[in-house]
């Protein structure tokens, strides 16, 4: 997979952050509370702020998954019992986190960096 364009890993990558978070969206928590749970997912991007942390800041060959703190198993972890919790905002903002974790793995597999 390492023979991938830079720019379709790109396009590949925000794609996944910021369009598919809608159609899980739809799909998962229907017609009724889809728009909400659409914004919670995309809010869910918000755990790239453990980017800060890292010197460099953006490193295109470091693989974030298992570098930064909201990035790592634990943290995974910790999403995913939050999908437990009875109301779907947390759910949707778990799965938003989870999904985050999902795209950003593929990535670093596309890239070679995993």
């Amino acid at each position: 997979m390492a023979s991938l364009s830079p720019l379709l890993i790109t396009a590949l990558h925000y794609a996944g952050h910021f369009l598919l978070p809608v159609l899980l969206a739809r799909l998962i928590f229907g017609k009724e509370n889809w728009k909400g749970a659409t914004i919670l997912m995309l809010a869910a991007n918000l755990i790239d702020a453990d980017h800060l942390l890292a010197t460099p800041i953006f490193d295109p060959n470091r693989c974030g998954i298992g570098f930064h703190p909201l990035h790592t198993t634990y943290a995974a972890a910790a999403y995913g019992a939050c999908l437990l919790i009875r109301s779907w905002k947390a759910k949707a903002l778990a799965l938003g986190a989870l999904w985050h974790l999902t795209v950003d793995s593929f990535d670093c597999l596309m890239q070679g960096t995993w």
